[in-house]
């Protein structure tokens, strides 16, 4: 059996690799505290779970969905965007279901990039950006993002040359796997940009609702003429805790909107109707919930940052998403020191490099297990020594 082509190109998908090291510590016999997963551990609310079970006793919603979403779904996300940011979208040309995030992304992907063309893409990002791009065919241009930038990227770096071959150019803010967040500022630099070079821009706004300190993530929709130029994907799998749900949106450009809908109508067959009734009870209910579990995060976060910079690191307070970035110790590269830390403690922090060749020097810490769990797993690194200034010397 012949494997195509484009599968070859793929690296593998890092989280697979991770499991098996987990997995092989696991059958030791070591208690394993997985800090690696970005998965929220609060139950999907009450009210939505209510209006699952409801719809899916109808047999009226037990057939083929309408492709691009029910009307009332769509009417939702159109009453969501102006409640939450005051951005009016037409429901009937502006917007459209997807399945989660990550398929809205390999679907935007697919449908705005050709073979011999550059997708604009962070170095660091989600690893679907940089898969889904190799498998349409095209080549990612890394958008280097450093910590004297507050992970931003320097547009202007461009070459025109991959400008000349670019059509997408994709971002997420609050950013994963940097918690790195973004102002208005910014989105209008980059609209302008947008407009300026003829890209289509993706915002990825996977984190919106998951903000600390004061701060609100914008969506980049805000920026005045922002639709002539940006798809912006929503998940409700982070802000209503649904994950397995598998159900979010994209809004803005009409034209983006029909072309990844007449993507999708010919590779999917939309969300199952008691789905998008459950994602209508999310987006139009109570939110209280979201204020509980960003309180969760923030008392986890601050566990951690406290314990880590005892131990050596000096860490400072992020403003969104459930992640925290972590230099490691400079005798050690980012694989080793995930598989040392869980060899030696148990405790699972996930590979800078797994987010993009930018992410040599760090790894991705999850805010996502209760704060005993988060507890725990720092004091056995204290109790291992496990330091910044920790040397291979020494272990």
């Amino acid at each position: 059996m012949e494997t195509a082509q484009r599968i070859k190109n793929i690296p593998p998908y890092v989280f697979v690799e991770l499991d098996k090291k987990i997995q092989a510590v696991s059958a030791k016999g070591m208690d394993v505290i997985n800090l690696g997963r970005g998965d929220p551990d609060q139950p999907t609310p009450p009210h939505i779970v209510e209006a699952m079970r409801q719809a899916v006793l109808d047999p009226a919603n037990h057939h083929y969905p309408p492709y691009g979403g029910t009307k009332e779904y769509k009417q939702a996300m159109a009453e969501w965007m102006d409640k939450r940011y005051r951005v009016k979208i037409d429901p009937s040309s502006e917007a459209l279901s997807l399945i989660g995030g990550k398929e809205g992304l390999h679907h935007t992907i697919l449908a705005f990039v050709d073979p011999g063309d550059y997708s604009l893409i962070p170095d660091l990002a989600y690893p679907v950006y940089n898969t889904s791009t190799i498998l349409a065919g095209a080549t990612p241009y890394f958008l280097a993002l450093k910590p004297e930038n507050n992970f931003l990227p320097d547009l202007e770096s461009i070459p025109q040359a991959v400008l000349d071959k670019s059509k997408l150019l994709m971002l997420n803010y609050p950013h994963n796997p940097t918690a790195a967040v973004a102002d208005l500022g910014f989105f209008e630099k980059v609209v302008y940009f947008a407009k300026k070079h003829n890209l289509l821009f993706c915002h990825d706004l996977a984190y919106p609702d998951m903000t600390f300190d004061g701060y609100k993530a914008p969506s980049a929709l805000e920026i005045p003429g922002a639709k002539e130029v940006t798809l912006e994907l929503h998940t409700l799998s982070k802000t209503f805790n649904m994950t397995g749900w598998r159900v979010g949106f994209a809004v803005g450009n009409r034209e983006a909107i029909k072309t990844l809908g007449m993507l999708k109508s010919n590779v999917d067959t939309d969300i199952f109707k008691a789905i998008q009734i459950a994602a209508i009870a999310a987006l139009k209910g109570p939110l209280h919930h979201i204020d509980t579990c960003n309180k969760l995060y923030v008392e986890r976060r601050d566990i951690v940052i406290n314990a880590l910079n005892e131990l050596g690191w000096q860490i400072k307070s992020s403003k969104g998403t459930f992640y925290l970035w972590i230099p490691i110790p400079r005798s050690f590269n980012s694989w080793e020191f995930s598989y040392f830390v869980l060899e030696k403690t148990g405790v699972v922090l996930t590979p800078g490099p797994a987010y993009g060749p930018g992410g040599e020097g760090f790894v991705r810490l999850s805010l996502c297990l209760p704060k005993e769990r988060m507890q725990e797993a720092m004091d056995r690194l204290k109790q291992h020594s496990i330091t910044f200034d920790l040397a291979k010397t020494k272990v």
